[in-house]
């Protein structure tokens, strides 16, 4: 039986090569641009909702295997959810991988197989790309560099 890593990495590496939502959404009432310039990773976020509720999302870009597979996870995490839904997986995805804490393990579901990112310092911004450009557009802002 394969231990939890190699599990982990399995989700990680299908959602990486097999994204989910990887396409522009048309037409989107929100949208923002993320960059990584320390990696080159870059993502493209769209949305729409339906009052406060996440109807649809969609996202494009171009990044590491953690990048896109953290991205394709989020989007299928975050749909059908609230705005504040939405941010509060943010606050524990965010808690998680930078390991500023667990999270809450059940609101998270799938995405904890980004809890080890915490240990690799430099993947931690790789796994929050798509997480903070989620926020920017919530925010009604079009765009965030991660420094």
């Amino acid at each position: 039986m394969p231990d939890l890593r190699e599990l982990y990495q399995e989700v990680i590496l299908d959602h990486s090569r097999n994204p989910r939502n990887f396409r522009k959404l048309e037409p989107a009432d929100r949208s923002a641009d993320g960059t990584n310039p320390l990696c080159g990773d870059r993502v493209t976020l769209y949305v729409r909702l339906e009052g406060d509720r996440i109807a649809e999302v969609g996202f494009q870009g171009q990044g590491c295997a953690i990048s896109k597979s953290s991205a394709s996870m989020m989007t299928e995490a975050v749909k059908g959810k609230t705005e504040g839904e939405a941010r509060s997986l943010f606050e524990g995805f965010h808690e998680m991988v930078t390991g500023r804490g667990a999270g809450d393990a059940k609101a998270l579901g799938k995405l904890t197989v980004f809890s080890g990112v915490s240990e690799f310092p430099a993947r931690v911004k790789c796994a929050s790309l798509a997480w903070h450009t989620l926020k920017a557009a919530l925010d009604k802002s079009d765009k965030v560099t991660m420094e």
